[in-house]
């Protein structure tokens, strides 16, 4: 399946003009953020940490040149970075490049080495992380990051096992709606997703410039919870009383959006989507 940017509109929308800013694209992926903002005349940097992006990376350099940097990196490392932007865009989960590359690991459709990870170089593979770890850790991913039911009884069976490869993970699932839940709740774990999300936002702050604006796309309610919650430490919501108001708060929201019925015609993948932003103020 081809890769479709999700949202895509929505952030265009909520950027607003972006001609001349300065933008950190976090997840540059297959490149469909990053060149819709360049073809808006932004000055573009982006993070990936999968080497097989690299190729369109340097497509794009020779299109775009100098307002185009590319650093083969995990997103995580904004915190190093030293310059301030106008904006920060994180859309955040796995690309359908990944899902659709069969020998990567990602997917229980296609037979392949139990991997998974987006940084094959810093990271060890799924079969590697059943193998280190104990069955109440494996457990506790598990439940944590695939809500799977039994979690305690799968991941005995899944350790006692140890499976090389998708389709012998696959094969030790009896229940077939949690397939997708274990492979994904291994996927984050293997790739530090939670944390490297954590780590990258709470850079964002120092990384904007006053009325820059942070946007993030989630497709899994844990990574959705957490940039919910830290956004709701940011800002203030006048007048909704679930919420304390928080004088001089140094961010304000931005209106939350889902695809729409068109978008999820074409793109069914997105149908899990939440675009959440915020404005530095302060």
């Amino acid at each position: 399946m081809k890769h479709i940017p999700v949202l895509l509109n929505s952030v265009l929308d909520a950027l607003g003009d972006v001609s001349g800013k300065r933008i950190v694209d976090c997840t540059f992926g297959a490149g469909g953020y990053t060149r819709a903002f360049l073809a808006r005349g932004a000055i573009v940097t982006a993070f990936d940490r999968d080497p097989n992006v690299v190729d369109d990376a340097n497509a794009i350099q020779t299109e775009f040149g100098e307002r185009f940097n590319f650093i083969p990196r995990a997103f995580s490392t904004l915190a190093e970075m030293d310059e301030k932007y106008d904006a920060i865009v994180f859309d955040l989960g796995i690309s359908s490049m990944q899902i659709d590359n069969g020998e990567r690991g990602f997917s229980f459709r296609m037979d392949a080495p139990l991997d998974m990870r987006m940084d094959t170089q810093n990271l060890i593979p799924a079969a590697d992380l059943i193998e280190n770890m104990s069955v109440n850790e494996l457990a506790s991913i598990l439940r944590d990051y695939g809500d799977v039911k039994k979690a305690n009884i799968l991941a005995r069976v899944i350790k006692d096992a140890r499976p090389q490869t998708t389709f012998g993970l696959r094969d030790l699932i009896h229940n077939p709606k949690d397939v997708a839940p274990v492979f994904q709740a291994l996927r984050i774990a293997v790739n530090d997703e939670m944390g490297e999300l954590q780590c990258a936002l709470a850079a964002v702050p120092e990384r904007l410039v006053v009325g820059g604006k942070c946007i993030c796309v989630t497709f899994h309610s844990i990574e959705d919870r957490i940039v919910k919650n830290t956004f709701r430490d940011w800002t203030t919501v006048p007048g909704d009383p679930r919420m304390p108001v928080v004088a001089n708060a140094p961010f304000v929201a931005m209106k939350t959006s889902v695809p729409d019925d068109a978008e999820l015609k074409n793109n069914p993948r997105a149908r899990s989507a939440h675009m959440r932003g915020v404005i530095k103020v302060a």
